[in-house]
């Protein structure tokens, strides 16, 4: 698999656009991560293991699929939980962990002040989730807390990255599957993704100032 996807399909571009508009309001910036999340998932997931079970359908017996391997969703916190419940709908049996972290506005580094992975039994696949790919930070950082844990096959759904936040994520960990709805050339001086959409965890939860 290639590890870097950029979602094409009429219905992402659709989606973006109404995301990136300045005038679209928290709860309908909402639905749209959400419904982009759906579209993520979906390519995030067409490689997924399965393994035949046996199954009676009310006409005859068969042989069906089930998927094969444990699946933790890792929201980045907070704006990752915007793309928890579409995935979890997709995934219904997967766990999901949380990783607090927030960017310092001097340094545009993230700081962790919460994690909530195991120490033992990792799963088989671990999905990192955070609507934006900027510098590339926090993800890089989730990466390590989820190797740590022991998980070989990680994936990072983001709805939006920029050209150098891949680059610099693939190149500590090129191993790492990156499915993103976007990807936007450049950082500006605060290091927010151009033209990208500003802040998505407040626009999503509607904690903007002006």
């Amino acid at each position: 698999m290639n590890n870097r996807i950029e979602l094409q399909h009429p219905l992402a571009a659709h989606h973006l656009s109404i995301l990136r508009d300045i005038d679209t309001p928290p709860h309908l910036f909402r639905s749209q991560v959400q419904l982009l999340a759906m579209l993520l998932a979906v390519e995030a997931t067409a490689d997924l293991a399965l393994v035949d079970v046996h199954v009676k359908t009310p006409i005859c017996p068969m042989v069906g699929k089930r998927l094969l391997q444990r699946v933790a969703i890792v929201p980045i916190l907070r704006a990752g939980l915007g793309l928890v419940d579409p995935i979890f709908q997709l995934l219904p049996g997967a766990e999901v962990w949380h990783l607090g972290m927030y960017r310092d506005e001097a340094t545009a580094r993230p700081v962790e002040y919460y994690c909530k992975l195991p120490v033992d039994q990792p799963a088989d696949v671990g999905m990192v989730l955070d609507p934006m790919l900027a510098t590339g930070g926090s993800i890089r950082m989730a990466i390590t807390a989820l190797k740590r844990w022991g998980v070989k096959d990680i994936r990072v759904l983001s709805v939006i990255a920029s050209e150098q936040g891949i680059q610099t994520l693939h190149a500590e960990f090129p191993d790492a599957k990156v499915f993103v709805a976007a990807v936007d050339p450049e950082l500006n001086e605060h290091k927010f993704i151009v033209p990208g959409l500003g802040d998505a965890g407040d626009r999503m939860f509607n904690t903007q100032r002006s």
